[in-house]
């Protein structure tokens, strides 16, 4: 028999579990889906992890300004870049660790298996079949590897593999510089890896005010290399992978993609819903409820590509998960936009952007 529920919430990231802890408040007829590594990605593969290693690459770093402290001996210093990379890792053992606990108290609602849409209300398991009067659909983001790319796969690390890292190379390029790629380049630089960023534009961090933008691309140009035009993958050379930017090249020993992360929301058989997707594949949703179009439906977090950060993405599964379980969705004014860079100076970005000023006429 077809098993039914009232809520079915597919993905167990930040956004997932914390609509489940509003749908649990009303209803325990309720299963969480995911097939996936648990633990979330900001904290098995973003910015927890990532914190840990700009904190020691900032503390190795300040050994520079000892001398003025009349601190002496800092040119003895040496960095283990093994040591660190084991630090990280055991921390963020800790943090998924943390989240897994967290969640045995309703593990019986979790169903490891991948879900696929057959209509609204119906999802295919594979070898099962479930009836559900709402779906949140939750299943974050993966990084984008260009396929032109993927035979050079042996020198690629995105940021899903970036923390599995046993020790750092000795030359790696950082390709895209937003706010995760400006954090780890300027992290693996401090930790004595020469480093060659590559990006297409001066909207370092995200920015957009042309001002601003030039102030900080100029700031980290003298902490870092950057370069900016289209990154070329070039080949093997020399014991390592040659890239290039416009009429430069250098030979590396990895390169770190952070051109950003895709919706993952491939292959879920969002086309059974009946409706027009965009060209990601993504379905039109009130940014308000996070319900798609007048569908028993949620879509929120990574997944919808609207705010892709933690407390951003618990925010949407909060109110996804508030609607699911009430008898009409209910319209939420979102907090004012705030998002953070830990580098050195800090980027920070609070309420609508230059950009968004701009367009809008304000």
């Amino acid at each position: 028999m077809t098993k039914e529920y009232d809520v079915a919430i597919i993905g167990a990231g930040t956004a997932g579990l914390t609509a489940r802890s509003q749908v649990a408040k009303q209803t325990d007829n309720y299963v969480v889906i995911d097939d996936g590594i648990l633990g979330t990605t900001c904290a098995r593969v973003g910015c927890m992890p990532s914190k840990v290693l700009i904190e020691a690459a900032n503390t190795y770093h300040r050994r520079l300004q000892f001398e003025q402290f009349g601190i002496h001996g800092a040119d003895t210093l040496k960095v283990d870049r093994k040591a660190v990379m084991r630090h990280v890792r055991d921390l963020r053992d800790q943090f998924t660790g943390g989240v897994k606990k967290g969640m045995q108290a309703w593990e019986s609602h979790l169903i490891r298996k991948r879900a696929r849409f057959m209509d609204a209300n119906t999802l295919d398991l594979g070898d099962e079949t479930i009836r559900t009067k709402k779906i949140i659909i939750a299943t974050g983001s993966k990084p984008i590897v260009p396929g032109a790319w993927k035979p050079h796969s042996d020198y690629l690390v995105d940021t899903d593999a970036f923390f599995e890292l046993t020790d750092l190379p000795p030359r790696m390029a950082v390709i895209g510089l937003g706010m995760v790629g400006i954090e780890l380049g300027q992290a693996l630089k401090r930790l004595g890896v020469d480093v060659i960023g590559m990006t297409l534009d001066k909207a370092v961090g995200g920015l957009t005010d042309p001002e601003i933008q030039a102030y900080a691309f100029d700031t980290f140009a003298d902490d870092m290399t950057i370069r900016l035009g289209n990154a070329e993958i070039l080949g093997e050379e020399e014991g390592g992978l040659k890239v290039g930017c416009n009429d430069e090249s250098w030979v590396v020993d990895k390169v770190l993609l952070t051109m950003g992360r895709r919706p993952e929301v491939h292959d879920m058989g969002l086309e059974h819903l009946g409706i027009e997707l965009d060209n990601r594949g993504l379905p039109p949703f009130d940014p308000t409820t996070f319900q798609i179009e007048d569908l028993p439906v949620f879509i929120v977090g990574d997944a919808n590509a609207m705010r892709p950060i933690l407390h951003e993405a618990a925010d949407e599964g909060w109110i996804a998960g508030y609607n699911a379980v009430a008898e009409e969705s209910t319209c939420f004014q979102r907090r004012t936009f705030l998002s953070i860079a830990f580098t050195e100076p800090n980027i920070c970005m609070i309420g609508k952007s230059y950009r968004e000023l701009t367009q809008n006429g304000e």
